[in-house]
């Protein structure tokens, strides 16, 4: 008959075994915990986000008619499970293709942030395209990506992914050149995308002044918290629209003081060099 450990080092043993389950459950909630956040995070740059909304409805509903015994409506979303389960691949069939080419790629798990010297870089850049592009009335629709993801609106235009620099911008704005008409938009601190089309506002209090450049520029703020910025082809005037407002007659230097307010902050200490040398300054 085996002899059984001293009760002190089964209390050992036992106490080391719960120790390695917590540690393997915490590693285990870690990894699927990242991997729904990066999957919420890549959903949000698209109009899916709607559905997921509305699928998470669907479940409230259903949990609620389950507490309150609703035959009927229980009944009808029980029919619907069937459907729901092949139709989600299908609905979500460009996401899933996206992530699975982003693992690949690595970029699924993440891009390290944009430092301030890249990004007063950049706003001098934008500024100095915006600025040349006002003197000359060369049209232009510069879209400025915020927390809203643009991805299904640059799907409608070029990829390009270069750096931002005021000659590439007053290339692609230049009268007659392809990509000229639509919209460029601007992810971090290069230009994804040119010749995007963009949802034109429905809001019948719009000035008839306005071109198709203002009004695309109100149906994105409308739908986005996207940072726009609009030169007028007609007067040179530069205009920003944000969250459905427009404020125009701007110069370079309000242009400025406008983008330093809205995103030096997010990009001041992003990344993770900035964020361990804040922590280190604090402890």
């Amino acid at each position: 008959m085996a002899k059984c450990p001293p009760v002190p080092e089964a209390l050992a043993m036992a106490d080391r075994i719960m120790n390695f389950i917590n540690i393997r459950n915490a590693v285990d909630i870690v990894i699927v915990s990242y991997f729904f956040y990066r999957m919420m995070i890549m959903i949000r740059q698209t109009r899916a986000i709607q559905l997921l909304k509305g699928l998470l409805v669907l479940l409230f509903v259903a949990f609620i008619s389950n507490l309150l015994r609703l035959q009927t409506v229980s009944w009808l979303l029980s029919q619907l499970q069937t459907a729901l389960i092949v139709a989600l691949p299908v609905v979500f069939q460009p996401e899933l293709r996206k992530a699975l080419e982003r693992l690949g790629q690595g970029s699924f798990f993440g891009n390290q942030g944009m430092d301030l010297e890249t990004f007063e870089r950049m706003v001098d850049e934008i500024i100095r395209a915006i600025r040349g592009m006002a003197e000359n009335q060369i049209g232009a629709l510069l879209v400025l990506e915020r927390e809203t993801g643009l991805n299904d609106y640059a799907d409608s235009g070029t990829k390009i992914g270069a750096a931002v620099s005021c000659e590439l911008l007053e290339n692609i704005f230049f009268p007659k050149a392809a990509l000229h008409d639509g919209a460029t938009i601007i992810r971090g601190d290069r230009i994804y995308a040119a010749g995007c089309f963009l949802p034109l506002s429905e809001n019948p209090n719009i000035s008839k002044s306005l071109g198709t450049r203002h009004r695309a520029a109100l149906g994105l703020s409308e739908q986005s918290d996207a940072f726009v910025i609009v030169v007028s082809e007609e007067t040179g005037v530069i205009s920003v629209v944000e969250e459905g407002r427009m404020t125009r007659y701007l110069n370079d230097v309000t242009l400025r003081e406008m983008l330093m307010e809205r995103f030096q902050n997010k990009n001041k200490s992003n990344t993770p060099l900035s964020l361990f040398a804040a922590l280190k300054n604090k402890l």
